[in-house]
């Protein structure tokens, strides 16, 4: 009886290992996603910044938008 209780305090010991090692992973997951939002909305205030500065472009810049169908590299 006494084996039959050790293995299941083994068995409890070992799953608290393991509820702490999942426990640490969702933290350090949550971490990242954390970093990865606020680098995204860095990316997007960008991105809309660019955006603007185009819009605000006078029509007869030299600078002509690429057109995929027209403007192939050479190698195509």
């Amino acid at each position: 009886m006494t084996e039959k209780i050790a293995q299941l305090e083994q068995m409890v010991i070992d799953l608290q290992s393991q509820l702490t090692f999942v426990d640490d992973t969702i933290e350090v997951l949550n971490q990242v996603i954390a970093k990865q939002n606020q680098q995204l909305s860095e990316q997007q205030r960008q991105l809309q910044l660019l955006y603007q500065k185009v819009v605000t472009l006078p029509q007869n810049n030299p600078i002509q938008p690429f057109d995929l169908l027209m403007d192939k590299p050479p190698h195509y």
